[in-house]
């Protein structure tokens, strides 16, 4: 294209797209108009103007992160039709709403992920614009069919790849490519796999796999939304600017450890630890460490009733325990069949000593009468409520949990290893979290407290009623004084009831927020990243979560370091899932340049032979080193690395075990990704067996651009592929 051709069809591009913008402001304008309106309250109930208010509250995100580039790309067709491409579809109201931008999940726009030269589907010419804000500074065509000389077709998706990372994820909906997007527009209802390695952009294909389908099942997911499972909170820190940037804002985000409303856990067990918990054999040490809670008294124990003293005796309390187990209720409420019997045999035993010679059960009556009384009195009575809740008390997953952990003897009596005995039970572990789960449905709830609870808000409600009903008093005219225009007055048009809605403090929060604070609340699909970490009992508490099983699984088994993580897909999801998970795999290495992949492999073959590393689709020119320290040496040389970086654009990293001061584990970056890293001892990595070669394999594959290597003893054999002059490229050059 001659330089004046250039010119004016940039022009052009730019007319276009100030026209769509024009558009979405103009969109933007009526929506929040309808959004303040409905605030204003008029017209509908309360419940009806809260579901308008959130659909529009809704609507004016999703226009709103639409200026995070509106338009990025054109696609023409042999026929000389062409269509532009962006985050959101706009329409021609004048025009029979034509589209004049079609949404990137829409089946129309699929030819602008899924056109190759190879395969053009009956496209010319794919465009993608370069813009600043709300302007078109340039653009890059792809001609399918034969190329001009001075055309590429991966030129924007080696701009994207090559650029300074920056402090978050950045989503690819400009850059996406077959591979990629066959796996998000998946139809598929339940389960699927993406498997892939270091760089393969798994992570950001599942998230914009939910922007897809919140698209085009947005009526059956919205109302539930969707969790993002992620290893930790740099991680979900990291990518939580992915969906927003696509419109889509009915997402929770969470860590294994934040599973449980109201923790916040990240400390981790030993590895033997680890593996007992995430184990489903756990399942029965807990079912006996509630059994062992639900005791039979060593001797009778008496309770004064009425006149005499009756007995709670082994006899008795174990026909009540035998009749609260088969209930099949959870503990909590199986507590009251245990208190029924157990009231009911002392009663039958007091009042037959209470009325012997004088009282038969043929005088109904009195019989129930003195058993009512009696009922009463034991009611009252807190040594008989003290010795109930001895024999069976109420209990908290966290108060049953603990008190395990800190006894050895309670441990022995629920069959547990002794392993998982530790002074200081509530030192809750993510291990710890899927247990604490599991309790609260093998406990249930304190149902006298529920009750309680319940009562409390009814009476509540009928003050505010009672309220309400004086105000309409108030309100009453005057009838005789009425003009003959007024046909209503406001107690016509109110019931007491109606106008108490106006002084109930509705739930304002968002979806997100009551979905994360809510342990029954169900997900219509959830996205778990590093799932190859999470254990079996994790997997059981996400799948309680999702009881639709519709789930996408984001993973890599050659970086496992849980112990009680995944060692096949088909032996974690199979029991949940059966024939109803699907396997993908993505094989290009969009983030690691090959110079970096290749000592990464090297490592991977020896402690994973049997998996293929991906394929970089770049070489970055920049060879990664190493430089062999003492450890007097040590802190200048990771001063030096960090000097040099912060004069260059971009972000860095530098990586090791606990004792090297300011590093971070491996552990925390996964995920993440670098231009720079610099990764210190990893002799001291690789000496956690296994699970170290995995870490160093982490550590290895985060960066995009340079990677140093600071070690003390001999370099590991499987790092013998670094340049040893331990001379890392300069600020400018690379």
């Amino acid at each position: 294209m001659s330089t004046q051709g250039y010119d004016d069809e940039l022009r052009s591009e730019r007319s276009y797209v100030a026209g769509l913008y024009a558009r979405l402001d103009a969109e933007r304008a009526r929506v929040k108009g309808d959004y303040n309106a409905a605030l204003g309250g008029n017209g509908g109930t309360p419940m009806e103007r809260d579901v308008e208010v959130r659909a529009l509250a809704r609507a004016v995100k999703r226009l709103d992160v639409a200026d995070n580039g509106l338009c990025f790309g054109r696609l023409d067709a042999l026929s000389g039709d062409h269509s532009y491409v962006g985050r959101i579809g706009l329409f021609d109201e004048e025009n029979d709403y034509q589209p004049v931008l079609l949404d990137w999940r829409a089946p129309a726009s699929r030819a602008f992920y899924t056109a190759t030269g190879a395969n053009p589907e009956n496209m010319r010419r794919r465009r993608q614009f370069h813009t600043r804000g709300r302007h078109v500074v340039d653009f890059t065509d792809e001609v399918f069919g034969r190329p001009a000389e001075d055309e590429r077709g991966d030129a924007a998706l080696l701009a994207a790849v090559n650029a300074p990372r920056g402090d978050g994820m950045r989503d690819i909906v400009a850059t996406i490519q077959a591979e990629q997007d066959a796996i998000i527009r998946l139809d598929h209802p339940g389960v699927l796999v993406i498997e892939g390695g270091p760089g393969t952009g798994k992570t950001v294909v599942a998230l914009h796999r939910v922007a897809y389908l919140l698209y085009t099942q947005r009526e059956r997911m919205e109302r539930h939304g969707v969790l993002v499972v992620g290893p930790n909170t740099a991680f979900l820190d990291h990518i939580g600017r992915v969906l927003p940037s696509l419109g889509e804002s009915d997402v929770v985000f969470m860590t294994p450890g934040d599973l449980v409303p109201g923790m916040r856990v990240t400390a981790e067990d030993t590895p033997e630890a680890a593996r007992h918990k995430g184990s489903l054999t756990i399942l029965d040490v807990l079912a006996a460490a509630v059994a062992d809670r639900q005791r039979l008294p060593e001797q009778a124990l008496p309770i004064a009733l009425g006149d005499v003293t009756v007995r709670i005796d082994a006899e008795t309390t174990e026909w009540a325990r035998e009749e609260a187990r088969a209930s099949g209720l959870p503990h909590n409420e199986a507590g009251a069949v245990f208190t029924e019997i157990v009231t009911y045999v002392l009663t039958e035993r007091a009042i037959a000593r209470i009325g012997r010679g004088w009282l038969t059960r043929e005088d109904r009556d009195a019989w129930e009468q003195m058993r009512a009384d009696l009922l009463t009195e034991l009611a009252d009575d807190d040594a008989f409520t003290a010795t109930l809740d001895e024999l069976w008390p109420i209990l908290t997953p966290e108060a049953l949990l603990s008190s395990l952990y800190e006894s050895p003897e309670r441990l022995r009596a629920a069959g547990a290893d002794p392993v998982l005995f530790r002074a200081d039970g509530a030192a809750w572990t993510v291990s710890d979290v899927p247990l604490l789960d599991e309790l609260v449905d093998l406990l249930g709830r304190d149902t006298a407290a529920d009750k309680a609870a319940e009562q409390t808000v009814e009476r509540e409600r009928k003050a505010e009623a009672d309220y309400a009903a004086g105000v309409l008093d108030v309100m009453k005219l005057d009838r005789e004084e009425m003009d003959e225009d007024i046909l209503l007055a406001a107690e016509n048009l109110l019931y007491a009831e109606d106008l108490a809605d106006r002084f109930v403090e509705h739930d304002t929060r968002d979806l997100a927020e009551r979905a994360a604070a809510d342990r029954d609340w169900t997900y219509r699909h959830i996205v778990v990243d590093e799932a190859q970490e999470l254990s079996e009992m994790d997997w059981r508490v996400l799948m309680r979560r999702c009881p639709g099983r519709s789930f996408t699984v984001v993973g890599d088994l050659a970086q496992r370091r849980s112990v009680a993580g995944a060692t096949s897909w088909e032996e974690m999801l199979e029991p949940y899932v059966p024939g109803r998970w699907v396997y993908r795999s993505l094989s290009v290495n969009y983030r690691t340049p090959a110079e970096i992949m290749t000592v990464a492999a090297a490592l991977l073959a020896e402690f994973a032979p049997g998996i293929q590393p991906p394929e970089s689709v770049r070489a970055c020119g920049v060879q990664p080193w190493s430089r062999q320290v003492t450890e007097d040496e040590l802190p200048a040389a990771i001063e030096e690395f960090v000097r040099d970086e912060a004069g260059r654009e971009g972000t860095s990293v530098v990586i090791g075990p606990p004792e090297v001061p300011g590093a971070v584990l491996p552990s925390e970056t996964k995920g993440l990704e670098f231009d720079a890293v610099l990764v210190v001892a990893p002799e001291r990595i690789l000496a956690d067996g296994p699970r170290g070669a995995a870490e160093l394999y982490v550590a290895l594959t985060r960066a995009t651009q340079r990677l140093g290597v600071l070690h003390q003893g001999p370099l590991p054999q499987a790092l013998s592929g670094l340049d040893e002059t331990g001379a890392p490229a300069k600020a400018g050059s690379g």
